[in-house]
């Protein structure tokens, strides 16, 4: 072994007058003395070299007897092939006497093996130098220790790990001319520069302190404890994708269990599709896949390994391969393995909250290496390998939701697998480096179901608020310019209240699209800067002008008094319609899963889709989409009702109008990839969008009649057995006092591109409150309570 000269606070000598001091304590205390004892003080009177020190390490050998005498009984033989230990100086790889056990250690590696600390380097060792000082001369207790390790081979080439522990109780620090005194000021300055080894040379210089004596350095196998936190490390390294070879996992293992051909695989479960798959850690292999890109969980399993996985989610082991094909020749697992040359192997599922997440593999080409008694050896594992999974699994769907996001922003729950499914794909072929584009979204052969609470008149009426407005703030101005044409007499203000009187014409008669921004216009440019003007002139126009910017809105620029009034009872409206149809969708969607989606304007629309294709794993039925047209019915009268009960409290009493469209049949849904929204797939389908834009200002045949009414469902169909079935509907509401008992069969007026349309519409019942104890109202009946 060499020994490298390093800097070091320490001149080292190696002596024993420690131990000599030690055997003669105990001789003056023994009676009748011992025969060891007298003979080991003897080597001190005959060898005084052996108590001042040794300088020269080449000496050893020529003491080597003589040290062995004195040491012998630090050393017993009978535990000289039990403990791991050596006597040396601090920090090298000088060993002087040691332990049988220790010996055939570093036979096993051979004689060119260089003894060094894993993670030690020279500013440590010199650092670690002025500790003893510290804690031996002073008596500070100044703890810079910290777990120190060497890594050896063992004789089949797997590197073990020892804990290294130093026993200094036979050391004497003595100082030189050349050492520096400590004082506590140096103390808490060294403290605060464990970094900076120039002030430990500083305070120390090198080979200023005497260190005589020796070190028992004693070594305790820590593999199990090293390897998993490599473990961990390994498994950090994984999740963040950071350069891990399988190599490197395959050595952690190979530690933990002695076996040098241990191999390691991990095989990703997908609990939405019962799939094995590569998904997670793609660097280590797959022994159950066997190549395969993925696979059904029982395909890839046999019986037994299958149930003993999945269901008492417990250890597989298989110690023999060939034996058991030999017995259980359709056995698939076994097959795999040996098809692979593995005879041998342990699986454990990866499981958290009862649910299995996948399966680590350790095989190995020989027979009973693995075995259900080395198996526990992964109890201590198996936490870190979980909690690792799950937090790699909460990544991925991390990830997979971003790029749902951003392919095709908010996606409701329902069909939210599908969009996974294509997120999974799309992100495992950019993994792959192979190009891709997000493929659209399709579902096939689902029935739709559109319905709609519209806000009646809603134009007319924005437009009334928006006269009243008007007309407001330009008869204030007018007013006001009177009023200084009274004061001041001016042409220009005869001019510009003859252009306020063209305005308040305009309007009266006829509100144009383009009014208010003329209006707008004319503020800005003649009126604002006049008042401006004209405030600063005295304190009546100042009041003036700031009773004016008191009137309008700071932003708009505009009087916005009816309008807010209606706005707010447009935003009361939705937000009421909007709450009874969200709460209720999630009852509904329990009863069978659906697409959905609802919009407001002046008022709330929704879109149901319900079918086989949207539903991933429950068959469907036509019980379910009659299922679901009761509902919305039945969803639409409470929506009437809950609005009437809050119609009375808005700003402006607005009417609502409910409408059902019926569609017989089923069509396709695809995700638009460039819209970013669902829409029907195919010309014929189309013809269903045009209908739900525009039935709903379409007009009884030959009237002038809008087929929606306030008070009224209208449910709009064209083939004789969506009436039929929708009369069923409505006469079962009617039992149940949502529906009233007037229904009418009405023909509808052609639309563009559409004809043959007909329209069933029935009035609704209106209950006060939500009581067992109901009065029940017309529409008519409330209109008149609300007037009276």
């Amino acid at each position: 072994m060499s020994t490298e000269k390093r800097d070091f606070p320490l001149e080292i000598k190696i002596g024993f007058k420690k131990v000599f001091d030690a055997y003669r304590e105990k001789a003056g205390k023994s009676e009748g003395g011992n025969k060891q004892v007298s003979e080991i003080l003897a080597l001190e009177e005959k060898y005084p070299i052996l108590t001042s020190g040794i300088s020269d390490y080449a000496q050893l050998k020529e003491y080597e007897s003589e040290i062995d005498t004195i040491l012998d009984p630090i050393f017993p033989a009978i535990l000289e092939n039990n403990e791991i230990k050596f006597a040396t100086i601090p920090f090298q790889e000088l060993a002087f006497k040691c332990s049988t056990r220790y010996k055939n250690i570093m036979k096993a590696v051979g004689p060119d093996f260089s003894l060094d600390i894993i993670n030690f380097n020279a500013d440590q060792f010199y650092i670690m130098g002025c500790s003893i000082i510290l804690s031996q001369y002073y008596g500070k207790k100044v703890d810079f220790r910290r777990s120190f390790y060497y890594n050896i081979p063992d004789s089949d080439g797997l590197v073990r790990n020892y804990r290294l522990l130093y026993n200094a109780d036979f050391v004497d620090i003595q100082k030189t001319s050349k050492a520096k005194d400590i004082t506590a000021e140096d103390v808490n300055e060294l403290l605060e520069s464990f970094e900076d080894v120039s002030v430990w040379k500083e305070k120390f210089p090198p080979e200023s302190w005497v260190f005589n004596g020796f070190v028992l350095a004693t070594l305790s196998d820590a593999t199990m404890d090293v390897s998993i936190s490599e473990f961990k490390s390994n498994l950090l390294k994984l999740e963040n994708n950071g350069g891990l070879y399988n190599n490197e996992i395959n050595n952690t293992f190979r530690s933990i269990f002695g076996l040098k051909d241990l191999q390691i695989g991990f095989t990703d479960y997908n609990e939405e599709s019962d799939l094995f798959e590569r998904i997670l850690y793609k660097e280590v292999s797959s022994f159950i896949l066997h190549g395969e890109k993925s696979q059904l969980s029982k395909n890839a399993l046999c019986d037994a390994s299958y149930y003993t996985l999945f269901k008492k989610n417990e250890f597989y082991c298989v110690t023999d391969a060939a034996r058991y094909h030999t017995l259980y020749p359709d056995n698939l697992l076994y097959k795999k393995m040996l098809d692979q040359g593995m005879k041998s192997a342990i699986f454990a599922a990866i499981v958290h909250e009862d649910r299995v997440l996948g399966v680590l593999e350790l095989v190995s080409p020989n027979a009973n290496d693995l075995n259900t008694i080395n198996a526990n050896k992964l109890r201590d594992i198996m936490p870190f390998l979980i909690d690792s999974v799950v937090r790699a699994k909460e990544n991925l769907e991390n990830e997979l939701e971003l790029i749902i996001q951003d392919e095709c922003t908010s996606i409701h729950s329902s069909v939210h697998w599908k969009f996974r499914r294509e997120a999974k794909r799309y992100l495992k072929s950019i993994t792959e480096g192979n190009p891709t584009v997000f493929r659209e979204i399709v579902f096939e052969d689902v029935h739709p179901l559109y319905g709609q609470t519209d806000i009646k008149g809603s134009s007319e009426t924005r437009n009334e608020a928006t006269k009243k407005d008007l007309i407001i703030q330009l008869e204030y101005v007018e007013n006001m310019l009177k009023k200084l044409n009274n004061h001041s007499p001016l042409p220009v203000f005869e001019q510009m209240n003859f252009t306020i009187s063209g305005f308040l014409n305009e309007i009266k008669e006829n509100l144009q699209v383009d009014t208010e921004r003329k209006i707008m216009n004319f503020l800005l440019s003649e009126i604002i800067p006049f008042f401006k003007y004209i405030r600063d002139k005295n304190k009546l126009y100042k009041g003036m002008v700031d009773e004016y910017y008191e009137l309008i809105d700071i932003n708009t620029g505009f009087v916005y008094q009816h309008r807010k009034d209606y706005d707010e009872s447009v935003m009361l409206i939705n937000k009421r319609l909007a709450s009874v149809l969200d709460k209720k969708q999630q009852d509904a969607q329990l009863m069978y899963p659906h697409y959905f989606e609802r919009f407001k304007s002046d008022g709330v629309e929704h879109n149901l889709y319900i079918g086989e294709s949207i539903t991933k794993e429950i068959s469907f039925n036509e019980i379910y989409l009659k299922n679901l047209k009761l509902w919305q019915l039945q969803v639409v009268c409470e929506m009437e009702n809950s609005y009437y009960r809050l119609k009375e409290k808005l700003p402006v009493a607005l009417d609502v109008a409910s409408m059902i469209l019926a569609f017989n049949g089923s069509l396709s849904l695809r995700f638009r990839m460039d819209e970013k929204r669902f829409d029907v797939d195919g010309t014929y389908n189309a013809r269903y969008e045009v209908v739900k834009k525009r039935v709903d200002k379409a007009h009884i045949k030959g009237t002038e009649e809008r087929i929606t009414q306030p008070g009224k469902i209208s449910i709009i169909y064209s083939q004789k057995e969506d009436e039929e079935e929708y009369v069923k509907y409505i006469q079962f509401l009617q039992f149940k006092k949502l529906l009233g008992d007037d229904i009418e069969v009405l023909e509808l007026e052609d639309l563009q591109g559409v004809t043959g349309l007909k329209a069933l519409r029935v009035n609704v019942l209106y209950s006060k409150s939500s009581d067992n104890d109901k009065e029940y109202y017309t529409y008519e009946d409330l209109i008149s309570q609300i007037q009276n």
